[in-house]
């Protein structure tokens, strides 16, 4: 710029004098390639996984966590169950070879091969195929995980004691109970209190006595004949005791 002369302008050839939108390019000419990542690709993602993440929520409103009694630590004939996605871990540490002084096999090796071979796909499998025929190595590896979390949980389903686990993660009521009482002394006495609780809460081996709705005579006849998992004779004094045990249990109702 020269004094008394105007001003003189130069281009930069670097700057397009034109202001493009941000238009993705086209990948069509590219075999493998139909879209670009960002946004066509992300967003058909997103959609997907906020249906996904709609239906669960849903799911979880319609059927909410079930639960249990209040934890006893003192309780060592419970058994926790996990959650339905850890099932199949929890079906793999019941078999022999990675359980007890192989734990650590069924907890961490195999659980770490599996998901270290699941981070390790991508690279083991560069193609930039879509088919999964032409993708043999991270599809088969897919596949294997899949039908190993499948298999196991299934197996865990069918083999697992439902009926059990109800019984012992119950919620029980709680009854007021005479402990001075002669009927509580017998039944005391007799050991009823290792299978069916201290309060008549009943336990892992026994069922709950409160609010049983059982007569004082179809009592004793369980007492002396054993039913279901309680085998007969169990009970080994003398017909009095027996009528007042019975008699007490019967009369034992929640608050």
């Amino acid at each position: 710029m020269h004094r008394g002369k105007g001003m003189k302008f130069v281009g930069d050839s670097r700057i397009s004098a034109e202001r493009k939108p941000n238009i993705p390019k086209d990948y069509s000419e590219y075999p493998g390639k139909t879209e670009a990542f960002w946004p066509n690709f992300l967003l058909k993602e997103w959609l997907v996984g906020a249906v996904f993440l709609v239906g669960f929520l849903c799911l979880t409103v319609a059927h909410p966590s079930p639960l249990e009694r209040v934890a006893d630590p003192t309780d060592a004939g419970y058994i926790p169950l996990p959650d339905w996605y850890f099932l199949f871990l929890y079906q793999l540490l019941k078999y022999s070879y990675a359980s007890g002084p192989f734990t650590v096999i069924g907890a961490i090796i195999i659980p770490g091969l599996a998901f270290g071979g699941l981070m390790l796909a991508p690279f083991l499998d560069r193609g930039p195929h879509r088919r999964p025929a032409k993708r043999p190595v991270a599809v088969g590896m897919m596949l294997l995980g899949v039908a190993a979390v499948f298999y196991l949980t299934w197996e865990s389903v069918v083999t697992h004691d439902w009926e059990a686990a109800a019984e012992q993660g119950k919620i029980q009521a709680e009854a007021e109970i005479d402990k001075e009482s002669d009927g509580y002394k017998i039944y005391e006495a007799q050991g009823c209190i290792q299978c069916h609780g201290e309060n008549l809460e009943g336990g892992p081996a026994g069922k709950a006595l409160v609010d049983n709705g059982l007569e004082p005579d179809k009592i004793a006849d369980v007492a002396k004949n054993g039913q279901g998992a309680m085998p007969p004779g169990v009970f080994k004094g003398t017909d009095e005791e027996l009528k007042v045990l019975s008699e007490f249990i019967s009369g034992v109702t929640s608050k």
